[in-house]
């Protein structure tokens, strides 16, 4: 392993196509030079195309794994992935923060797969907002943030009512007004972020992808926007690399 290398972890599902998950994640820190160490949510059994069948790892072996990683290594920056519920996800994020504050968590909101299965459904509003104030940054697109709320639909508002708490990208991908047009809203300001091309081929987790580019560029030292700026050109490169639902990494 090399020493000038930070450390990054993503705690996500596993995808045997590659597409998504932790495979997706692990070959996106490795394009851009973070060492990435991987906890496994859940094994799935699926194609890039089609969902057939999950089965979650266990929260208490997630968890004491975790330990041990963060007793061994400095862990510059966490992304997580999928999780079976709230109560799972604060356990995960609360231990991280014991164990190491300083730690950058970002946490990519994915609730449902493209192929409609649903992996959380959001009941505790109260404890959705306990667990935000622990996180750096969150990644929904339009039609995610609209199931972080118990009130409100407009997807703006919710990014701003919820960016008190915590950093919220709101990714453009699924934006009928604005296609592949990002908002970054922090707790001060809101940063519009356009795309390079829009003439792209769509991938399968290509959500993935981007939050753990983001993971990566923060454990550089790049500021919230800059690793945003820079992780939305990572993602259309590999948007670009082919016309099938598996992309191709490039640095």
């Amino acid at each position: 392993m090399s020493e000038n290398r930070p450390y990054v972890l993503t705690i996500a599902g596993f995808d045997p196509s590659g597409g998504a998950g932790v495979l997706a994640d692990i070959k996106t820190f490795e394009q851009h030079h973070v060492y990435g160490f991987a906890l496994n949510t859940g094994n799935t059994i699926q194609t890039e195309r089609e969902f057939f069948e999950m089965h979650w790892t266990d929260q208490a072996f997630v968890l004491r794994s975790l330990d041990k990683l963060f007793k061994n290594y400095t862990i510059k920056a966490v992304k997580i992935g999928i999780v079976p519920s709230l109560d799972y996800l604060k356990e995960i994020v609360f231990l991280i923060k014991k164990l190491s504050p300083k730690t950058k968590i970002i946490w990519d909101t994915v609730l449902k797969s493209t192929t409609n299965f649903n992996f959380l459904i959001l009941e505790n509003q109260n404890s959705l907002i306990e667990i935000l104030r622990e996180i750096d940054l969150i990644t929904p697109n339009y039609n995610e943030i609209v199931q972080l709320s118990s009130e409100e639909i407009n997807a703006e508002r919710i990014a701003i009512t919820l960016s008190k708490h915590c950093a919220v990208l709101l990714k453009g991908g699924h934006n009928p007004a604005a296609i592949g047009i990002d908002y970054l809203y922090t707790s001060k300001e809101i940063f519009r972020l356009k795309p390079n091309n829009t003439l792209v081929f769509e991938k399968h987790g290509s959500g993935c992808v981007l939050a753990s580019a983001i993971t990566a560029n923060l454990a550089l030292e790049q500021d919230l926007k800059t690793a945003c700026i820079n992780a939305k050109k990572y993602i259309e490169t590999y948007l670009e690399s082919n016309p099938t639902k598996l992309g191709y990494h490039h640095a």
